[in-house]
């Protein structure tokens, strides 16, 4: 049983820390980026060291006083905010943002959990590496949290996931104990893993204060090109082509639909376009290269043998790192389009590459058989995750649909659970998702992690709610 954070607990916790590091929930603690829950939270904890996250988890350990770890407040399936059951404590480490060590000969950097993701990309650049986890919202997001959800981002396809970015944690486990996991090894076999078994729990199992990140040299020279597709089946075709001929060369690879194109020009008209008429499908390809090869060649070359093939009929190559950069502003402008037009729903939703094609033929007229609806489908389509969007047609809005929302979820979700997808490709499953966890997802995977959850938070403090219902 679970008990409050309220007044009197607040006054035990207030003895054993510095001055002011419970502070009054100020809204922006409450709330998430959609707007879909108001959270509650009986105070803030902001402590500055990993030895007082440990004295405040063993207090709210003893007490049976509910956790709601809290990063940046980015995150887009509720797992940041409690909306209800027993009054919890919001942990945010915002306060906890240093740049511990760099190592660049090692291609290593420590950085506690409330750095700034573009913070962490600025050190290692000061230092002549790179660090390519890179999103959307990395100049807000922090460490702590893309750990905890386990984010992908842009360069997923070459660089791999969050956790494949990192070598070691150190991190608070419920109880109040701190492991000492902040390792700078590539090898290290010495039984399981749990720095991987943090990364994606999503504050359920404890919190992370640091962590080791690998670092990557800074590719030598950059370039984009936007190539037009028919269709999704020809850009895996062009995916495939592109890989053949650049190998790792390739630092993201993104298909764009011609209705998130249609949202920019609608909503966002200062967003420069290349094409005069929006194509149906195109592909956002971005390279990194070592030192002598030119990627405007590589992409001329590619674009080239691809057209050949019927792969590709337009597209245009980035000149400059300028143009580069306003293609990449145009692909990060459409979630911001797609807000303005205001989605019925919205998924972020995986696949197998070779079930894209399928998937997105066979989902379009399966909804229509609910309702006439616009779709935006776009993503990274070099690591299989879509973003596959909702819209009321023109004229109407999402509260006209609001009844057909779990019609609409169905649908996408077990066409995608059919061709062997997942329901939660980067954004993890928070609050949002926690019935899909249970539908889908494998019953012996779900005992384990029950069991792990009750190992090692037994009295469920840890985000209660969250991940697992």
């Amino acid at each position: 049983m679970l008990t409050p954070c309220d007044s009197a607990f607040q006054k035990t916790l207030a003895r054993e820390l510095p001055d002011g590091t419970l502070v009054t929930p100020s809204p922006g603690y409450l709330e998430e980026p959609r707007g879909r829950w108001r959270g509650q939270a009986g105070a803030v904890a902001l402590p500055r060291s990993t030895e007082e996250v440990a004295g405040i988890l063993r207090a709210c350990h003893c007490a049976r006083v509910p956790v709601v770890p809290y990063g940046g407040g980015t995150g887009l399936v509720g797992g940041q905010v409690c909306s209800d059951g027993v009054v919890p404590l919001v942990l945010s480490l915002e306060r906890m943002r240093a740049i511990r060590a760099v190592f660049p000969s090692e291609n290593v950097l420590i950085a506690e959990a409330g750095a700034i993701l573009v913070d962490v990309q600025k050190a290692a650049a000061d230092v002549g590496r790179y660090f390519p986890l890179s999103l959307a919202s990395e100049g807000s997001a922090r460490i702590g949290g893309l750990l905890g959800c386990n984010a992908g981002g842009v360069n997923v396809i070459r660089y791999g996931n969050a956790r494949d970015l990192v070598l070691g944690l150190e991190a608070v486990l419920p109880d109040g104990r701190i492991w000492h996991g902040l390792k700078r090894l590539r090898k290290d076999n010495t039984g399981y893993d749990l720095r991987h078994l943090l990364i994606g729990s999503e504050g359920t199992l404890g919190v992370i204060t640091a962590a080791s990140l690998r670092l990557a040299p800074q590719p030598a020279a950059q370039g984009a090109a936007l190539m037009v597709v028919p269709d999704p089946d020809a850009a895996l075709r062009l995916l495939a082509l592109a890989q053949a001929q650049l190998g790792d060369g390739i630092s993201a690879f993104e298909l764009i639909s011609g209705m998130g194109l249609q949202f920019l020009a609608e909503t966002m008209p200062q967003v420069r376009q290349p094409f005069a008429t929006p194509p149906d499908w195109m592909v956002l390809i971005d390279l990194g290269l070592p030192e002598g090869l030119v990627p405007e060649s590589a992409l001329e070359r590619l674009f080239a043998e691809a057209a050949e093939a019927g792969i590709v009929n337009d597209g245009v190559i980035a000149a400059s790192l300028g143009q580069r950069a306003e293609f990449w502003a145009m692909r990060e402008a459409i979630p911001e389009a797609n807000r303005h037009i205001g989605s019925i729903l919205s998924h972020d939703i995986s696949l197998p590459l070779s079930e894209i094609p399928a998937f997105i033929a066979q989902a379009g007229p399966e909804l229509a058989r609910i309702n006439d609806y616009r779709i935006n489908c776009f993503g990274h389509l070099g690591d299989g995750n879509l973003h596959y969007n909702v819209f009321p047609m023109a004229g109407g809005s999402r509260a006209d649909h609001a009844a057909e929302q779990d019609a609409i979820k169905t649908c996408v979700h077990d066409l995608v659970h059919s061709l062997g997808g997942s329901v939660s490709a980067e954004h993890g499953i928070g609050r949002l998702k926690t019935a899909d966890l249970v539908k889908y997802g494998d019953p012996v995977k779900l005992a384990a992690m029950r069991a792990i959850k009750e190992a090692l938070d037994p009295h469920g403090i840890m985000n209660p709610g969250a991940v697992l219902a």
